[in-house]
């Protein structure tokens, strides 16, 4: 198990900056986000949309809001790129995973704000993504999207994934990457502290 703190989700925060400079902070969706992950889903364009959940969505069902707005280990983890425009914290992208504890990989989901493609905002949460995951002890990586989604699979590429065939939907293609991160060389800090403490809660139960 990861041993995450949930009652503590303001520890696992990360910061990065775009290509021109500007701060964003990573963090856990907390339940008093929903209106504006909602409102950022909205602000998506229809094709950002269709890529995201591979179909027409003009916003989240209620029952899916829900869940994406409450983190847990056993439905997933939703996490925000945020930051401050206009004086008001605003997402600018947004990232869902889950871990396979039998299978030892994890399962993402990514999208980022139109105005804001292209700043480095994706790769930053890809980056941010493998730490994450290494502090699980997972071995691997995987997605789906969609054949002519060009943008995620360029810059899945960049990030070093693999493009395979999807298992079960010829409009679909995987994209993998092996993990091969030890705990101790996990680069994002909050992520080296949370597998620590998995190796340690580990450890006692053993």
């Amino acid at each position: 198990m990861s041993a995450l703190r949930l009652d503590d989700l303001g520890q696992y925060s990360d910061i990065f900056h775009t290509r021109r400079g500007d701060r964003v902070a990573l963090r856990f969706v907390e339940p008093g986000d929903g209106e504006a992950l909602q409102r950022y889903y909205r602000g998506l364009s229809s094709a950002s949309r269709y890529n995201r959940f591979f179909g027409a969505m003009s916003e989240l069902p209620k029952a899916l809001l829900d869940r994406f707005i409450h983190v847990s280990e056993a439905s997933g983890f939703t996490v925000i790129a945020t930051m401050e425009i206009d004086g008001f914290e605003s997402i600018v992208g947004e990232l869902r995973y889950i871990f396979h504890e039998e299978s030892r990989d994890v399962e993402f989901g990514i999208s980022v704000a139109d105005r804001w493609q292209g700043h480095g905002i994706g790769p930053a949460l890809l980056k941010n993504l493998a730490c994450r995951a290494a502090a699980f002890g997972a071995t691997s990586l995987f997605g789906d999207t969609l054949r002519s989604n060009s943008t995620m699979i360029t810059t899945a590429r960049k990030a070093g994934f693999e493009l395979t065939q999807h298992p079960h939907d010829w409009k679909l293609v995987r994209i993998e990457q092996p993990l091969a991160v030890a705990p101790d060389d996990i680069p994002c800090a909050s992520w080296r502290i949370a597998a620590a403490s998995r190796a340690q809660a580990a450890r006692l139960v053993s």
